[in-house]
């Protein structure tokens, strides 16, 4: 090709759409590292945060399981199977059908 010969309008519009692609691949990538810093930034501001008041949870040991406890309003929070297990080593026969409904309550379906 000569230098006054200019490329071809479909040679244009794929180089075009070439263009465009990786800008919009770039700018997905860019959205995607700016939602993971978001995400990191909000686990940051609550982590071990009282849902109810805000302030800060304390970990007490109760045998085996780790409770998060508020001093400030008193709630008692508890992670995914902690409920089970305090049932498993605290369980007594009066209560048994009252902790199993309770259970059920919060099962995964």
């Amino acid at each position: 090709m000569s230098d006054n010969e200019k490329p071809s309008s479909t040679e244009e519009e794929y180089f075009a759409r070439e263009e465009i692609e990786k800008k919009r691949k770039l700018a997905l990538q860019q959205a995607a590292q700016t939602a993971e810093k978001q995400r990191e930034d909000l686990k940051k501001l609550h982590w071990m945060k009282c849902p109810k008041c805000g302030m800060d949870l304390q970990t007490l040991k109760q045998g085996n399981v780790e409770l998060e406890t508020c001093f400030n309003c008193g709630g008692v929070f508890l992670d995914s199977g902690e409920l089970e297990q305090l049932v498993n080593q605290h369980g007594h026969e009066g209560s048994g059908k009252v902790m199993g409904a309770i259970l059920n309550l919060f099962k995964r379906k």
